[in-house]
């Protein structure tokens, strides 16, 4: 996943995943002198929740001496995810919160990464996280999504580099190495995650690894026998979003494009 020279930025959310994945790669790249470690915090906009999180990241990355960039929605997009709820809330057939967060944080990451100079970005991922998305991908009928490797995207030759070093160990593993190392994380779950059909995945696969023990890793090497199976689509011409300037695979990017939903939204109430 990493060469010895690179530059690795630590997507640094504040939870249990993320402080691991910033505690083992500490310890890792003490080993690389040239290899270079920076973390990076997405505020979303959160009020209540967002706060103590971003404490546990900056502690963490004061005692680790890694430097640490933090970049909100606000100063981004203008927009904080709690007005976002606010903006969609009773529309029907609108998209959640959930969603909204997900495409604007992969954006905000890259902007941070990019600023910082980093060859690579680390997500802290998990083996459960892994499988939710492959169960996800299956329900909204997106399967060629399992096929297409990020660096496929038409995007990716315009973004950095992604890697996932969690991505095989179950999150219960994680919370375990965290409790056992002392590491302080917050254990409070985003206000917002009910509203998303993950939850109800990440339920469903719980309660069969709790009857089938093992159960997760035979879903994922399934996903990986499936990557090699299914014929992705042909790949579409890189293009750059109209507005933004950004990296897309149509004339206006999905950031620019929920940015400007939001905006009638506002408008319309």
């Amino acid at each position: 996943m990493f060469n010895p020279d690179d530059r690795i930025a630590i997507a640094l959310s504040g939870g249990k995943d993320s402080l691991t994945l910033l505690h083992i790669m500490h310890k890792i790249e003490r080993d690389f002198p040239k290899a270079e470690l920076y973390a990076i915090t997405v505020d979303e906009g959160i009020k209540g929740y967002r706060d103590e999180a971003l404490e546990n990241a900056v502690k963490a990355c004061e005692k680790l001496e890694i430097k640490h960039l933090v970049v909100s929605f606000k100063e981004l997009f203008d927009i904080t995810l709690d007005e976002i709820a606010e903006t969609i809330k009773g529309v029907e057939g609108e998209l959640t919160p959930c969603s909204y967060c997900g495409v604007l944080r992969r954006r905000a990451l890259n902007i941070a990464a990019k600023e910082l100079g980093a060859t690579k970005i680390a997500t802290a991922h998990s083996l459960d996280d892994e499988i939710q998305t492959l169960i996800l991908n299956i329900i909204h009928g997106d399967v060629l999504k399992i096929a297409r490797l990020p660096q496929d995207s038409p995007e990716a030759k315009n973004f950095i580099p992604r890697v996932k070093p969690l991505r095989e160990i179950p999150e219960a593993e994680i919370a375990f190495y965290a409790y056992l190392t002392g590491i302080s994380f917050q254990s409070r779950v985003c206000p917002y995650a009910p509203q998303a059909l993950r939850s109800e995945v990440r339920f469903f696969l719980n309660q069969l690894e709790e009857n089938h023990p093992g159960i997760k890793y035979t879903i994922y090497h399934s996903l990986e026998k499936l990557k090699s199976l299914i014929q992705p689509p042909s790949k579409p011409e890189i293009t750059f979003c109209r507005i933004c300037g950004e990296p897309a695979s149509k004339p206006i990017c999905e950031v620019c494009n929920m940015l400007d939903r939001l905006k009638k939204l506002k408008s319309q109430s």
